[in-house]
This record gives C-alpha cells, sequence and structure tokens, in this order.
C-alpha cells in the first residue's frame, strides 16, 4: 500500500544543475581546476562536500589544502549558489510535477523530499512548493550522502511512513541506489541505461504518470 511519495529535488521538481555547475566551475577556476558540465554530471546526488573532494581529486590538489580551507571553500561555492538561485520561480517547475504532485495529494498520500541540497527549503519556497509537501529532510543532519539511505530513511520517519510504503523519485544513480537499500520502491527519471537499478523509469518528467505508477507499484508487491 502506497503511503507517501518521496522526491528528490535537483533534476526531478526542478532543474538548478545548470546553477550548480556554474558555481562550482567559478570555484573550480580560482583553484585552477577546469571543469566542464560531463564532469559535473558526476556531481548530481551526493552532497556538498564530497562534490568538492571529487573535484578535488580530479585537479589532483586533494592534498593541499586543511579541512578548514575546504570548509571555507564549501562555504564560498554556495554562497554564489544561494545568489544564482534567488531568481528561480514557479516556472522553474519541471514539466509534469505540478499534475503528479496533486495527483498524489487528491489520492491523501503524503509527500516528502529527500534532498542532499542544503537550500532545499528555499528553493521549494521560491517555486511555491512548500506547502505540498509533508515533510522535508534537513540534509545538514544527514552524516552520510547517497547512495547511502540516510536521507530517504529520514524522509520516511519524518512522515510517520514505512519506508516499504513508500515510493522515492530520483533522476541520479546514487539516489536510485540510496532509495532501493531503503527498501522504497524506486522511480527514476532520465536515461534508462544509467537509472536500470530502479523498479521503472521515464523518460522525463512529462512523462510521470501517478496511475502507472501505481499500477506497477501494485504488481511489484504482488510479485
Amino acid at each position: 500500500m502506497i503511503e507517501a511519495f518521496i522526491f528528490d529535488l535537483d533534476g526531478v521538481i526542478t532543474d538548478t544543475a545548470n546553477y550548480h555547475y556554474l558555481a562550482w566551475k567559478a570555484l573550480g577556476d580560482k583553484l585552477g581546476i577546469k571543469i566542464d558540465e560531463e564532469f559535473n554530471e558526476t556531481l548530481k546526488g551526493i552532497s556538498r562536500m564530497e562534490s568538492l573532494e571529487r573535484i578535488l581529486i580530479y585537479g589532483n590538489k586533494q592534498n593541499d589544502f586543511t579541512v578548514k580551507e575546504k570548509e571555507k571553500m564549501a562555504n564560498d561555492k554556495n554562497q554564489y549558489y544561494v545568489e544564482l538561485i534567488k531568481n528561480i520561480s514557479p516556472k522553474d517547475i519541471l514539466p509534469g510535477i505540478e499534475k503528479l504532485l496533486k495527483d498524489i495529494k487528491s489520492n491523501n498520500i503524503k509527500i516528502g523530499l529527500a534532498s542532499a541540497s542544503k537550500n532545499a527549503t528555499m528553493v521549494l519556497e521560491n517555486l511555491g512548493l512548500k506547502e505540498s509537501f509533508d515533510f522535508i529532510a534537513d540534509a545538514s543532519k544527514c552524516k552520510n550522502s547517497k547512495p547511502n539511505p540516510e536521507i530517504f530513511l529520514m524522509a520516511a520517519k519524518g512522515l510517520g511512513i514505512n519506508p516499504i510504503n513508500c515510493i522515492g523519485v530520483e533522476d541520479a544513480i546514487a539516489g536510485i541506489d540510496a532509495i532501493n537499500d531503503a527498501n522504497m520502491y524506486s522511480v527514476g527519471v532520465g536515461d534508462e541505461s544509467s537509472l536500470g537499478k530502479a523498479n521503472i523509469v521515464f523518460s522525463d518528467t512529462n512523462k510521470l504518470n501517478f496511475k502507472y505508477i501505481v499500477e506497477n507499484y501494485s504488481c511489484c508487491s504482488n510479485c
């Protein structure tokens, strides 16, 4: 029985990937590390500090800075990102998402957010969607980033729902792994070849269909 949908934010509710890319690129330029959009794809779904570590390894500078210096770098990146996303508005909600949220709500199913972004609440407010969510997991309280299931389990607990009765929606490989390890039903958004571990995959958010997801969940549960 489905009792909750738990969503990732970036790439599922709205697309802030380019803002993250611009912020990381600005930091990388300061460090003499050139990153492109292809490399930025490897940062999807993981925490800020882990993203920084990957960038430093990519530039062979992983041993050049203290923990305190790295924390300042991550904070500088975040400040730039926050400035960039100030102009996000309801027009930036990805296609099909508003209808899906309404369909979920009309069936008395709870909605949660499990995003690695510490700015998730602000983004939802700018999108005008904050009131649609019954619980927003606090990424700053997570000790482990995706693919660890901690943030999805935190969301389920906050909603008061057994994870087995939750559907997780993600666009990143790390996120799908996290959903699966949380013992939830996983819905992928994107390339099926890379999100093949998901229970079901839709090519884009506009294809997300509440009835179809429910039917496939029921079929999977009865197998």
